[in-house]
């Protein structure tokens, strides 16, 4: 299956709260998990990828490391405004290897998806991979 969060395939980074120029955010749409975004410390932190076109999304999984808890919001709007939270997850820590979480979306529309970190099992996370079906 194609994966529609892939830069690849247009979909963009739109904002992140911030950056590392070593690890930029869009590491997270590249495809891989080698490489990563990394955060800058306190929360929350969050990023907005933009897909190439609205489109129904079943699950969203996420590659990351000392995630705690996540909120994802969704915009049907071209511009990322008028979100909606639709998913709220509370991620298990993982010692020494990346966490990798499936989030049912059930079949929601969105142009834009935003994912909020609320809170980390340290002072910064990083999320290695997006991935949309």
């Amino acid at each position: 299956m194609v994966d529609p969060a892939l830069s690849s395939l247009g979909a963009q980074i739109v904002l992140a709260a911030s950056s590392d120029e070593n690890h930029p955010p869009e590491n997270i749409i590249d495809g891989s998990t080698e490489t990563f975004w990394m955060s800058t410390g306190m929360f929350p932190q969050e990023f907005i990828i933009r897909l190439a076109e609205s489109m129904k999304i079943a699950l969203v999984t996420m590659h990351c490391y000392n995630v705690k808890t996540l909120k994802i919001e969704k915009s049907i709007s071209d511009d990322a405004t008028d979100f909606e939270a639709i998913s709220e997850k509370e991620f298990e820590h993982t010692e020494g290897h990346l966490q990798t979480n499936d989030i049912p979306l059930n079949g929601t529309t969105a142009t834009h998806l935003r994912f909020i970190v609320t809170s980390g099992y340290d002072h910064f996370v990083s999320v290695h991979r997006v991935s949309v079906e």
